[in-house]
């Protein structure tokens, strides 16, 4: 394996090489297969015996290259009879998390992003009014129907949740799906926190009430493809929805705190 290795033209002479250790080629392989959609969510990796024979290696050496791909969250490791490895679809939990780490070492603020959020969600919704399906306006409407439905204030924050999360993905951008579900994963914990410090308070239902007023018009916006007036309105609620909940007492609370 170690033979096929192609060297980086751009490499000059004279500078060091890095030299991959088998457990790093044997967790490339891997890796690439699981991205690549070769290994789905659930499959079983083949036994420890039948891989060492397929990649040349020791045992030691193959389990180095699981605990890599453990540590990424791209497989899981069950112990016993019935154990061994089985393959995760990546996600942006790992994402989050590091990024995460990331900011509370930079000093990042809440509200830092809370702003951050806001310029990225309007601008998806922008996307959304001028990409959207009619399974992303069925799906969006079928919230907006949740929500109504909905007393329970704990329920009701998740689909609050759910419906900003589903105009990110009716922009049908990646990128900024993916940047937009890290950064909810400390946003959604934040809103959940202050709803439930705040639960019952004139206050709250007002920015409820205000919240779901907000969702229907940014719908018939999407459903109009305005995408100007959409991104403008949905930037509004995000910036009303922001100052509501840093003004609650979550503001104090650390970036890796919500994580």
């Amino acid at each position: 394996m170690a033979d096929n290795q192609t060297v980086d033209p751009h490499i000059q002479v004279g500078q060091p090489l890095h030299v991959p250790k088998m457990a790093e080629l044997i967790g490339s392989n891997l890796r690439k297969q699981i991205v690549r959609g070769e290994l789905r969510e659930g499959d079983a990796l083949p036994s420890e015996a039948t891989l060492m024979e397929q990649f040349g290696v020791s045992r030691p050496t193959l389990r180095e290259a699981f605990r890599v791909l453990e540590s990424e969250a791209l497989i899981t490791i069950r112990r016993g009879a019935h154990g061994g490895a089985r393959v995760n679809s990546p996600d942006g939990r790992m994402a989050a998390r590091y990024a995460g780490l990331v900011l509370e070492h930079r000093g990042t603020t809440l509200r830092d992003v809370f702003d951050a959020r806001s310029i990225i969600e309007s601008t998806c919704a922008g996307e959304a009014a001028k990409s959207r399906t009619k399974e992303d306006l069925a799906r969006l409407r079928f919230l907006c129907r949740e929500i109504t439905d909905t007393s329970d204030s704990t329920s009701r924050i998740a689909l609050h949740a759910r419906f900003d999360a589903a105009v990110v993905e009716a922009s049908h951008n990646q990128t900024m799906i993916v940047l937009s579900s890290m950064l909810r994963t400390i946003i959604d914990k934040s809103t959940l926190q202050s709803v439930q410090d705040t639960a019952g308070s004139p206050a709250t239902v007002k920015a409820y009430e205000d919240a779901h007023r907000a969702h229907l018009r940014l719908v018939d916006l999407i459903d109009k493809k305005n995408v100007t007036a959409a991104r403008a309105h949905w930037k509004r609620h995000l910036d009303l929805a922001e100052e509501f909940v840093l003004s609650t007492g979550v503001a104090g609370h650390s970036v890796l705190d919500l994580l």
